[in-house]
């Protein structure tokens, strides 16, 4: 029990030692995501005014990424642009990983009740984006939208507004606008609500894609709340006036000024070029990028295997050991054993993604604590796989014959030396194909990462198809990549299987002999 602990002590004070000093105060640390342009996107390099993104060597531009430099040299502050998924902007910005919100979001009441909001910096007109040649292209009023399978990103006032089209057919929010180009594309939904901006974007970007506006009266019907957008700030925030003194300079004017310029800087893939050769160029443009990706999720689901492993086999022991004669440590024993329990029946029983937010976000509102991204993906990819694995080991110690333990026992070994030197050498053979499974399995649920906005490979594959605009060339390069990945780590680890089964023969047959010279 002693050198359980001892074990045990310094690993979870590895996965405590997780805060790290809160923002420079010198910084502006400012939430987007990177992916909505014009209003703000990702590129490779610092043209036209571009930010780099904090941890990454890629760069933020767009509407807002102009207004954030504009209010961070007001401030007297360096900007810093933190790439953020649009679910986790306002828990980002409620647990002090940034500082404001500056991503086209409008004010809503529901979004008032957490957040400050600025004076409005840009206001909108509502669009829904068609298929061109498709059966709703020429409509001109919501009417004209009836029994249309329309969507709208979810978290946003958008969605809300569907049910003004008469008999729409609602279709489930979407999580960002990359996944409703590709529905559109594909014809799975006959549009989305969008706007306009974004919806010049999306027709200049595609062009089987037409955007529909409305003339006054035959569109949606809006509370100016919702067209306006604003700055995002926490409850209190002393920086509020500066900010409003700041957006108060920039006219309606200026403002669709920048926003012209911003539009008319998006770049577009060339449509003569045939299929196959936009996947050749994607892969050969944004590859490094792709191989970092690749390189953060190997990282992250191997370290995540190894040590979710380590704590799988540190439970299994515990659990099988004897009752401790002590009282003390008896209850103790006891007690540590329900918090296993409680551990891996609700590791097991949510999902990863769930645990990410909440151990992400939640852990810096509740206790502070600022945490690096990568870290957060490690640890849960860890204490998730730890879960599965405390079972899995638990198979296989039972699957050890109990001959086993009771001839030990008749030697005088004590639990430890049982374990480590007769029981564990069996179990870590037996349980090999199942740890390799989960070791496949933690490369591909890495992807749910992206909501914490991880730079594994499917948050670099969303990030470049959002540049080009290319879903299906991009993502058909992303699951060669994940196919690669599994199937390499699966040949890797059969050969290791067959290598332990060789020597195990061989050492069984040495032993036969040996006991053979012996008799004669």
């Amino acid at each position: 029990m002693k050198k359980l602990l001892a074990f045990l002590l310094p690993l979870l004070s590895v996965f405590a030692f997780v805060a790290s000093a809160q923002a420079d105060q010198g910084e502006f640390r400012v939430g987007m995501e990177a992916g909505y342009p014009p209003f703000n996107w990702t590129q490779k390099t610092d043209a036209n005014g571009a930010v780099k993104i904090d941890g990454s060597e890629q760069y933020a531009n767009g509407y807002d990424v102009q207004i954030a430099k504009k209010i961070a040299e007001k401030l007297d502050k360096k900007l810093v642009v933190v790439k953020t998924k649009w679910d986790g902007l306002v828990p980002a910005l409620t647990s002090g990983k940034i500082d404001a919100i500056i991503a086209g979001m409008s004010p809503t009441a529901e979004r008032r009740q957490q957040i400050d909001f600025s004076d409005n910096y840009y206001t909108s007109h509502l669009v829904i984006v068609v298929n061109k040649d498709g059966k709703y292209a020429d409509a001109t009023k919501l009417s004209d939208f009836k029994d249309a399978k329309i969507t709208a990103q979810q978290g946003t006032f958008h969605y809300d507004l569907i049910p003004q089209i008469p008999d729409v057919k609602q279709e489930q929010a979407m999580s960002d606008f990359s996944a409703m180009r590709v529905a559109l594309q594909s014809k799975t939904i006959d549009g989305y609500v969008g706007e306009r901006p974004e919806g010049i974007t999306a027709q200049a970007a595609n062009d089987s894609f037409k955007m529909i506006q409305f003339k006054d009266g035959d569109g949606f019907k809006t509370n100016p709340e919702d067209t306006q957008t604003a700055v995002g700030v926490r409850k209190g925030d002393k920086n509020l006036p500066v900010i409003n003194e700041v957006l108060s300079t920039i006219s309606e004017e200026d403002q669709t000024k920048i926003m012209d310029e911003m539009t008319a800087l998006q770049d577009h893939p060339d449509k003569k070029v045939g299929w196959w050769n936009q996947v050749l160029n994607i892969a050969k443009e944004n590859g490094p990028e792709f191989l970092r990706a690749a390189g953060v999720t190997l990282y992250i689901s191997l370290i995540g295997t190894i040590i979710g492993t380590i704590i799988g086999l540190l439970i299994g022991v515990f659990r099988t050991a004897p009752k401790a004669a002590n009282t003390v440590l008896a209850w103790f024993q006891k007690a540590f054993g329900w918090f296993l329990n409680a551990y891996i029946e609700i590791f097991r029983g949510t999902p990863m993604i769930v645990q990410a937010m909440v151990l992400y976000y939640g852990t810096a509102q509740a206790f502070g604590i600022n945490m690096d991204r990568t870290l957060a993906g490690l640890i849960i990819v860890s204490i998730n796989t730890g879960a599965y694995m405390s079972e899995i080991v638990r198979g296989g110690i039972l699957a050890v014959d109990k001959g086993q333990f009771e001839a030990a026992s008749a030697l005088g070994m004590n639990h430890g030396q049982t374990m480590r030197k007769i029981v564990l050498p069996q179990v870590v053979r037996n349980i090999l194909p199942a740890t390799g499974n989960e070791f496949v399995i933690n490369i591909k649920d890495t992807s749910v990462l992206n909501v914490i906005s991880v730079s594994e490979l499917f948050f670099e594959g969303n990030t470049v198809a959002q540049q080009n605009y290319q879903y299906f060339q991009t993502f058909a390069i992303i699951s060669v990549i994940y196919f690669v990945l599994t199937f390499t780590v699966t040949r890797i680890l059969r050969f290791v299987e067959k290598k332990l089964d060789t020597d195990t023969h061989t050492t069984g047959a040495n032993q036969m002999q040996v006991k053979a010279e012996v008799k004669k």
